[in-house]
Formats: structure tokens, sequence, C-alpha cells
């Protein structure tokens, strides 16, 4: 019995001592892999994901920026030097103005909102505004930023804190209304483009989330 016992006790070394080299030829093998002081580690390329332009067609609304809601009356093309270059023509009705706007510098452009964002508007309508107590000449500055930025909901936001729930100029400073009107007037312009409402439904439907609906009412 003691010599079987001596037999298993070594088989059992021998599996160890293996398992052993095993690790160690591992350890070796990652030991290389790292590189030394003189030797420059590989630098391994990402591929970037490949960009997709959208493509606008004529009478598809578009939002510029600086601008707010366009309409595409065109798709022309130019030839300046050597170069041929593709354009869109973007009647923005409520300025009377029309833009040319290079396909290919067409980062600026964005689609109109979906009817989700339009709802998410509504509803930063209907919250409270944010007081700020900083100087109303940064503030302003930042309300302008944002109604320039092209995004919705932050033009949202500034209706929402312009907003005095009244019609009377006495109670907003000049350039305090001219914001306030400019922000509104833009958000006004997308309502209309995604609900393919009257302006007039779209401004009740505006005035009541901001609870304006009252003093409008009194006005009439």
């Amino acid at each position: 019995m003691p010599k079987k016992k001596k037999s298993k006790n070594l088989k059992k070394t021998k599996k160890l001592k293996k398992s052993k080299i095993k690790t160690a030829v591992k350890f070796v093998e990652k030991k290389s892999s790292i590189p030394g002081p003189d030797e420059k580690p590989e630098i391994k390329k990402i591929k970037k994901q490949a960009t997709e332009k959208r493509i606008y067609n004529i009478k598809d609304f578009v939002v510029y920026p600086k601008h707010g809601v366009g309409k595409i009356t065109a798709i022309e093309k130019a030839t300046i030097g050597d170069i041929d270059i593709q354009f869109y023509k973007i009647l923005v009705e409520k300025e009377k103005l029309t833009l040319t706007v290079p396909i290919n510098q067409q980062t600026k452009l964005r689609p109109i909102a979906s009817i989700n964002q339009i709802n998410k508007c509504i509803s930063i309508l209907k919250t409270k505004p944010k007081i700020k107590r900083t100087m109303w000449s940064r503030r302003a500055q930042e309300y302008d930023q944002k109604i320039n930025s092209g995004k919705i909901y932050e033009l949202a936001e500034v209706v929402k804190d312009l907003n005095k729930k009244t019609d009377i100029i006495a109670d907003q400073s000049y350039s305090e209304r001219q914001l306030f009107e400019k922000a509104y007037e833009r958000l006004k312009s997308e309502f209309e483009a995604v609900l393919k409402v009257s302006p007039e439904e779209v401004g009740k439907k505006m005035d009541k989330a901001l609870g304006r609906t009252k003093i409008s009412e009194e006005v009439q």
C-alpha cells in the first residue's frame, strides 16, 4: 500500500512541475511582448467611421442656425475656377432672405425637429424660468448664443426664461423684449413647419404652454 501512495505522489509532483514550467513560459512570452526602453511601441491605427452626408431635396425644410427655418427652393451647380460646386438655395421666409449653401459645407444645416422633439419643447415651455443673478449684458450674450446655436431645446429655454407672461411693454426692457421675440418667432416657425398648422394655432399652443393665454384673450 505505501508503494502505491509514493507513485501517486510522484505523479502529482511531475504534474506540478509541468504546470510551473508552462506558466514560466507564458510569463516570458508576455514579458517579451512588452517593448524595451530602446524599442518603439507599435501604434495601431483606428479606422474612422465613414461620415454620411445627408441629402436634402427641393421643398425640404431645414434649419440654418443664424437664420432659423428655411425651405430648399433649388439645387444648383456653378463652376468656380476649375471646380464644379453644387449648392442649395434656401428661402428663409420670415427674414425674406435666400441663402446659398454649398452641399459640401452643409454641416451647419440640420433637418427640422421631429414630433417628439416638439412635444419636449412644449414641456420645456411649461417649466419655471431660471432666474440668474448675473449682469444683463452677460445674460443677453448667452441668450443670443443659444438662439443662434440652431438647437431647438436651447431656443425653447430662451423663450421660457424671457417669458414674462404679459404683453405689457413696461414689464420688459427693450433688449429683453427683442431677444424674446426673436427666440419666440424662431421656435414658432419650426413648430409651423413640423405640425403643418396655421401660425395662429401654433401661437395659441405656445402661449398656452407659457401661460400667456389669458393675456392674449384680455387683449382681444
